[in-house]
């Protein structure tokens, strides 16, 4: 009796490629993002929410609407 045909060779399931760098340049983007945010002076505390006065509080003619 005949031999059967050998079986193509199949490779196990792998990730594509575009998967991968994908996945490296969202990880490098997000990485990048935190270093900004941890590293960028001034980037908590009084002087955020007045302007960057110092912490001192803005003048009534710049807080009034008008009214």
């Amino acid at each position: 009796m005949a031999d059967p045909p050998p079986a193509p060779d199949i490779e196990p399931h792998t990730t594509p490629r575009w998967v991968k760098v994908f996945g490296i340049i969202a990880a490098v983007v997000i990485l990048l993002v935190v270093i900004v945010l941890v590293t960028r002076p001034g980037g908590h505390g009084p002087s955020r929410h007045t302007g960057g006065l110092g912490g001192h509080p803005l003048p009534a003619s710049v807080t009034d609407h008008g009214g």
